[in-house]
């Protein structure tokens, strides 16, 4: 069996970090998840068994998500979030505002969404991984990815147009519009 390399590591960091970022729904979080998954698999020596590399890597992000919120879940909640908590602006969006905007909106969209949807999208969507790899990544069948990621699609395409303001200056009413 093939012994994960440590040094092509970071040629998965981008798409583990949209998957995290996905899955977490802040930016911050994301990179969290992405240094504590490396920090799992770089602690020992990896055997990888019929999996590549990146469908492996998502498999200990996804776990180490779920172990976090499962985690944060026994900690008492506070009734108000501080003000570290919100994201900045991302300083590279100055140049393209709303391609920023959009992302972090369907970045948001995918957060929202019931965790097996969300993990089906995150692993097919963002990582790349066909419906065969994240079937193996997830543990299920082939044909439930595609279903999942189908209706996860479905959900966030609703959430983003629900979301969408009407143009200025069109009136529109339940049937047609003027």
């Amino acid at each position: 069996m093939p012994r994960l390399d440590p040094h092509s590591l970071p040629r998965h960091v981008d798409r583990l970090y949209r998957a995290a970022w996905a899955l977490c729904g802040s930016p911050h979080d994301a990179e969290d998840l992405v240094q504590e998954t490396f920090a799992r698999v770089l602690a020992r020596p990896r055997t990888l068994r019929g999996q590549d590399e990146l469908a492996y890597l998502m498999q200990v992000l996804r776990n180490t998500f779920l172990t976090q919120r499962r985690d944060a879940g026994r900690r008492p909640q506070s009734a108000y979030a501080p003000i570290e908590e919100f994201d900045p602006p991302d300083p590279r969006a100055r140049d393209r505002p709303e391609q920023a905007l959009e992302a972090q909106e369907v970045f948001a969209g995918i957060a929202a969404l019931p965790e097996n949807f969300r993990l089906a999208l995150v692993a097919v969507d963002v990582v790349g991984l066909s419906y065969r790899e994240a079937a193996d990544a997830l543990k299920t069948r082939e044909a439930t990815i595609a279903t999942r990621v189908f209706r996860a699609r479905e959900r966030v395409a609703q959430e983003l147009n629900r979301e969408a303001p009407a143009p200025e200056g069109v009136l529109v009413d339940e049937e047609r519009a003027i």
